[in-house]
C-alpha cells in the first residue's frame, strides 16, 4: 500500500534550458533579460533592473546572439541620445516561443505522472539517509 508522505503544497519546478552545443542559448534568466531589455531599451538598464553588472548582462546577450540564426538583441551605437538596445524580430519571436514552452511545462503539475510522484515525495528530506519514521 502506498502512503502519501507529502504535504499538500509540494511543488514541481520545471526549468527549460535550450542548448546550443555546450552553451545555454535560452533559459529563464536569459528570457527575463530579454524582457528587461525590451522594457529598458538598453543592456545596461536591463542589467541594473535585474541587479546584475553591465558586463554580465552583455555576456549573456553575446551568448544568445551567437547561438541563434539571427541576433536576438540589436545594439545601436552613437551618442547618449541614440545609443541603446532592442530586441530584433527574431528576439521577439524566440522570447514568445520560449514563454509558450514555459507555459506548457507549467501545466505538467496537473497530470497523473506528477500526482504519482507527489504521493511518495516527503515534505522535507530526512537528516540522514536511513532515518526511521
Amino acid at each position: 500500500m502506498t502512503q502519501n508522505m507529502t504535504a499538500p503544497d509540494s511543488q514541481l519546478k520545471i526549468s527549460i534550458r535550450i542548448l546550443c552545443g555546450d552553451e545555454v542559448a535560452m533559459g529563464p534568466g536569459k528570457a527575463d533579460l530579454l524582457d528587461a531589455i525590451a522594457r529598458n531599451g538598453s543592456i545596461s538598464g536591463a542589467g541594473r533592473a535585474m541587479g546584475m553588472s553591465y558586463r554580465r548582462a552583455w555576456l549573456l546577450v553575446d551568448a544568445m546572439n551567437r547561438c541563434w540564426a539571427q541576433p536576438l538583441v540589436e545594439t545601436m551605437a552613437g551618442g547618449a541620445a541614440r545609443s541603446g538596445a532592442q530586441l530584433s524580430n527574431t528576439g521577439h519571436a524566440v522570447l514568445a516561443q520560449y514563454r509558450a514552452l514555459q507555459a506548457g511545462a507549467g501545466a505538467i503539475d496537473q497530470g497523473p505522472d506528477w500526482r504519482a510522484l507527489q504521493s511518495v515525495l516527503r515534505p522535507a528530506p530526512h537528516n540522514r539517509q536511513h532515518e526511521q519514521e
